[in-house]
Formats: structure tokens, C-alpha cells, sequence
């Protein structure tokens, strides 16, 4: 019960390296469950699928070339950015090709974004499910072909669910919309 009072404290101050670090090690030492990381990956997924997801639906297709300042992306190109960096990581975290279609532009509207970041979401699911903790050494090719390891990569992800989430929030909140996860449930 601490691990995971812990465990929220510090996703909320954003230490989402540390918080993954700090649910692992809990979880090898209260529960003995294997593959603790590629599990707690699993279980920031789920949320963060759910939410990014529920984000991007909410926003308007008219809003979809929103961008606050003209020096910041559109929300289309968050939307098409989060869907790329979600196929390069899971290719690399489940060993896995990526998806062979070619990705939507920024400008395809919202139908198109949407469709493909739900296949991007499940392509996650389906790389972790594949994944287990004795991988997590690893070296795999990430970003601009540098190398890393396959933890170094599920880090990469989850921290980025968790900015890319917060990009969109952002975004919602400059349109008079309220993001998934501040919504009153019912």
C-alpha cells in the first residue's frame, strides 16, 4: 500500500523514471510477480491508452490545426507524433516490425489520426505482450540510431504517455474543453 501511495506522489511531480524504478522494485519485493516492469508498463498503458485516446476524441476535427503559438506543433501533429513514437518504441520493445501502413499527414483529419492512433495503441499492447523482464538489458535502436537498452525504451514511452497526455490536456483547456481525466465521472 505504500509502494502505490508513493508511486502516485511522484507521477504526480512527474519522476515517471523513478515511479517506474520505485513500482518495479515493490513489486519484486511484496509480490515475487514476474516480469514486475514489463507489468507496470502494462498497467500505465491501459490509463494512458484510455486517456490519450478520450483527449484526442474530444478535440473538435475543426480544432485538429489548433497550434497556441505559431512556433508549437498542431494538435494534429501531437496526435500523428504520439501514434510514431508509440510504433518505433513498441517495435523495438516487442522485437516486433512496426505497422507496414503508411501514417496519416498531420492534415488528414481526425477520422484518419484517430484510427491510426488507436492502431498504434493496440500495436503496444500486442509488443508487450511479448516483452519479459529478462530482455530489459537488451540493446535496441532508438532515436536518430542511437542505441539503448529495451528498458531505456519502455522508460521513453511511458514518460512520454504521460507529457503527450499533458501536451493534449493543454491543448483541450486553450479550446474550452475540459481533458478526460479532470471530467466529473458520473
Amino acid at each position: 500500500m505504500v509502494e502505490r501511495q508513493l508511486f502516485w506522489r511522484l507521477m504526480r511531480r512527474k519522476s515517471c523514471l523513478l515511479a517506474i524504478m520505485l513500482c518495479a522494485i515493490g513489486t519484486i519485493a511484496f509480490a515475487q510477480e514476474k516480469n514486475p516492469v514489463t507489468k507496470a508498463v502494462q498497467g500505465m498503458l491501459q490509463r494512458q491508452q484510455r486517456d490519450i485516446i478520450a483527449a484526442v476524441q474530444e478535440m473538435p476535427a475543426d480544432k485538429f490545426g489548433f497550434k497556441p503559438t505559431p512556433d508549437q506543433i498542431t494538435f494534429g501533429h501531437l496526435a500523428l507524433h504520439i501514434l510514431e513514437s508509440n510504433n518505433l518504441l513498441c517495435s523495438k520493445i516487442g522485437d516486433m516490425a512496426p505497422p507496414p501502413e503508411k501514417q496519416p499527414a498531420e492534415t488528414a483529419g481526425k477520422d484518419l489520426l484517430m484510427a491510426a492512433l488507436t492502431r498504434s495503441f493496440e500495436f503496444c499492447n500486442a509488443a508487450l505482450e511479448k516483452m519479459d523482464d529478462s530482455k530489459l538489458g537488451e540493446t535496441v535502436q532508438l532515436f536518430g540510431g542511437r542505441s539503448g537498452t529495451r528498458a531505456s525504451a519502455m522508460i521513453h514511452l511511458a514518460s512520454g504517455w504521460a507529457d503527450h497526455y499533458s501536451a493534449a490536456a493543454q491543448y483541450l483547456r486553450l479550446n474550452g474543453l475540459v481533458p478526460p481525466a479532470a471530467q466529473k465521472k458520473d
